[in-house]
């Protein structure tokens, strides 16, 4: 009823040049990638439709889209080089319409495809080798493209010159590079939204490998854990996609179709609870959903038996729940210390968390990307001050940078405790020769936060904060209220903090983004060559929910601690600084490198913590270990 626009898209002029006039620009680029995708998928669409039934009007007009659609300039306004994303579209449609079409089509129809496809295929595979991509596979885009080049050299093959080349390229990237945002854990450097982009993709080559080539890329250690990094940053309810670009207010619905093609793919009946209780429970529309139809369907299994908590070491990511399953009792902590730096879509600093209550986003990391690369999201986004990390003289770590930058050193998750620790004294070069950030998960009730920082020369420290809303200032006892939840923040040491909050980005996002969020600064007030910070994150399950407030930070030589109330007694927490003798604080001693007692309002011990040692001693008393 509505047949696409098959004139060929046009090219830039001097009046829509992406530096001068961004939004022409915009308006341009992703214009030419839409209408790629309508010609072209349509075309694929009608073709298998075709193939099913056999209704020679489907055929037609798939043949008359194609056909028309490879006689655009294969190096113009859709070409790859010109227009990646109007060029990778093109191809792999193209490819899906060829094989689908096949026996309707002329062999001098086939022809004209096949000139298209030999200019196109050629063009994408100069690129890549050109740049090394195998070695060097960290540019964002060519990490799709590699694939769809596959797709191409398996439909053409042994009819388009090079194809051999292509296919053992392709094959060649993906069991040696691909993918290089990722660790064996499931992590994903880039965040939910470019996990969702880049795994939905290349879940068709996949099967393309498995189809054509006998190969099971689910067996390879990253897919056979892939659904996790969803599982644990966005369970079903949660509002927050992680850290990484486009990431805010993303949902498990939203990939929901995914990790139904993941979970049938590998069976995996966590990532099926996933599905169901996300809202989404389908597959994807279209011929692909058609296809992953014929898997058979997994009973689904909720992940109660699962840890609440995990680390992704490769990309230093730790998620921290005290409910997997049910999110309206659910506090999550989300951590970043990453040995691949803040490079591309996974820009966010080191040693920076995002905290949500019930789903609900609390601490977050601020801005929106109004076009890659522009003032906003080049100067606020990839800046240190847009997270919840620390400033040293008012300047952040190195932006946009490669270089391992944080790790993640120390990981434990249990029934009632969770830590974690990062380094990111290498992101600032030079300016910190130590920030180390501790944070022990006392469930669900506090987060006890311990900051360690050494400059080589005097130095103020800014520790930041973040919340959609305005936050409330009492002293050095900060509030953040949701809808849904709350927390408290007790900025227990250092005292004489100058605290400061703002709505205002620097710089702005453009004029077409309304935007507000809240920015707060706590800062050291003289320069000092070390600084340690003691923080207390209490969340609240409802927005106007009280918490205790006693609280107090205790301070040795080797080592930082805390003392404070809980809604049914209170806790004790010490952890290492420095050295490797006991340590001793409040009361509490152990060998490890953190340890914590959880006391009843009559003084008894009922819970004990320890991490990196063997014993925990309170009051003299052996409790733990």
């Amino acid at each position: 009823k509505s047949p696409p626009d098959i004139t060929e898209p046009p090219k830039y002029t001097k009046e829509t040049q992406r530096k001068t006039n961004p939004n022409a620009w915009r308006k341009i680029w992703w214009g030419n990638r839409v209408r790629v995708v309508s010609v072209t998928n349509s075309a694929a669409t009608l073709a298998f439709a075709y193939l099913l039934g056999g209704e020679e009007r489907y055929a037609e007009e798939a043949r008359r889209l194609i056909l028309a659609a490879c006689e655009w300039d294969p190096k113009g306004a859709t070409g790859y080089r010109y227009n990646d994303e109007a060029g990778m579209p093109f191809a792999y449609y193209t490819a899906r319409t060829y094989t689908w079409l096949h026996d309707y089509l002329s062999e001098e129809d086939r022809q004209k495809i096949r000139d298209c496809m030999a200019v196109r295929g050629d063009e994408i595979y100069r690129h890549l080798s050109g740049r090394l991509h195998i070695w060097m596979p960290y540019a964002s885009h060519s990490n799709r493209a590699w694939h769809w080049l596959g797709e191409v050299a398996t439909a053409f093959q042994g009819e388009i010159e090079g194809t051999d080349e292509w296919a053992w390229f392709a094959l060649n990237v993906f069991f040696n590079s691909y993918p290089v945002w990722n660790d064996d854990a499931g992590g994903w450097h880039e965040g939910m939204a470019y996990w969702s982009s880049y795994i939905s993709r290349v879940t068709w080559w996949l099967a393309t490998q498995r189809s054509a080539y006998g190969i099971d890329g689910y067996q390879k250690p990253f897919f056979a854990n892939a659904g996790d990094f969803a599982l644990y940053v966005v369970p079903p309810g949660e509002n927050m996609g992680g850290f990484g670009d486009l990431t805010m207010g993303f949902k498990a619905s939203k990939c929901s179709s995914l990790m139904s093609i993941l979970a049938r793919s590998s069976g995996n009946p966590y990532w099926q609870w996933f599905v169901e209780r996300s809202g989404g429970g389908s597959l994807p529309g279209g011929y692909m959903g058609f296809i992953y139809g014929t898997l058979p369907p997994v009973e689904a299994k909720a992940p109660d038996d699962l840890p609440s908590s995990i680390v992704f070491p490769g990309v230093g990511q730790a998620v921290l729940h005290n409910d997997l399953v049910d999110r309206d009792n659910d506090v999550q902590f989300m951590f970043k210390s990453s040995p691949m730096g803040n490079q591309s879509h996974g820009y966010e600093s080191q040693n920076a968390f995002l905290l949500s209550i019930k789903g609900e986003p609390i601490f977050i990391r601020t801005g929106r990307r109004d076009l890659y690369g522009s003032p906003h999201h080049k100067y606020w986004m990839w800046h240190t001050k847009s997270v919840n990390s620390v400033l040293v003289n008012g300047e952040g770590q190195r932006p946009h940078s490669n270089r391992p930058q944080g790790e993640i050193t120390d990981f434990s998750t249990s029934r009632d405790f969770d830590y974690v620790v990062g380094e990111a004294a290498p992101g600032y070069e030079g300016t910190l020769d130590r920030f180390t950030r501790a944070t022990l998960f006392i469930k669900p009730h506090a987060l006890v936060m311990f900051d360690a920082l050494q400059a080589p020369e005097p130095s103020t420290f800014q520790w930041l904060l973040h919340s959609p809303e305005e936050m409330q200032v009492d002293g050095q006892t900060v509030r953040a209220e949701g809808k849904k939840g709350a927390a408290v923040v007790q900025l227990l040491a250092p005292a004489g903090l100058a605290i400061t909050q703002t709505n205002q980005f620097d710089p702005p996002p453009d004029p077409r983004i309304k935007l507000v969020q809240w920015h707060l600064q706590a800062s050291t007030t003289e320069a000092l060559s070390s600084a340690d910070f003691v923080s207390v994150i209490r969340p609240l399950m409802s927005p106007d929910a009280q918490a205790p407030l006693g609280a107090e930070a205790l301070v040795a030589d080797s080592a930082l601690g805390c003392e404070l109330d809980l809604p049914d007694g209170k806790a004790l927490v010490i952890w290492r600084k420095s050295g490797d003798e006991p340590i001793r604080c409040g009361g509490l001693e152990t060998d490890g490198d953190c340890a914590c007692v959880v006391l009843d309002e009559a003084g008894n011990v009922q819970r004990v913590f320890i991490h990196g040692g063997e014993t925990v001693r309170y009051e003299g008393e052996a409790v733990g270990g």
